[in-house]
């Protein structure tokens, strides 16, 4: 078992949850290939299914594998895709600010869960 960055992530990339890893297994991709999308990925074969990400993603884009809702069941492959992938473990900007409700809110009805 391991959890998954949904699409709920693209674009926001909040990286909170990045911090609470213990085995720094979140990346970001580093590369030129346009089917990682602008977001974060959580390396499969590294993941230790501690859960530690999940209560602190804003964004609420992480889920387990096996709980990963069916409209993002894709994510599921895109995110063992970042095995082997050029990538780095980012670091959190200092004026990073977190979303509010009704920004989360917007983001999940712009990937169509509600």
């Amino acid at each position: 078992m391991t959890w998954v960055i949904t699409a709920l992530c693209q674009d926001c990339l909040d990286i909170s949850c990045v911090g609470v890893c213990p085995v720094n297994c979140i990346y970001r991709y580093t590369g030129t290939d346009p089917k990682f999308p602008n977001r974060l990925f959580i390396d499969p074969q590294e993941c230790i299914d501690c859960g530690a990400c999940e209560p602190e993603c804003p964004w609420e884009a992480i889920f387990k594998d096996d709980a990963v809702p069916a409209i993002f069941a894709n994510d599921i492959a895109l995110d063992a895709a970042i095995v082997g992938a050029p990538r780095e473990v980012p670091e959190r900007p200092a004026d990073q600010k977190a979303p509010t409700p009704d920004e989360v809110k917007a983001n999940k009805k712009k990937w169509g869960y509600t």
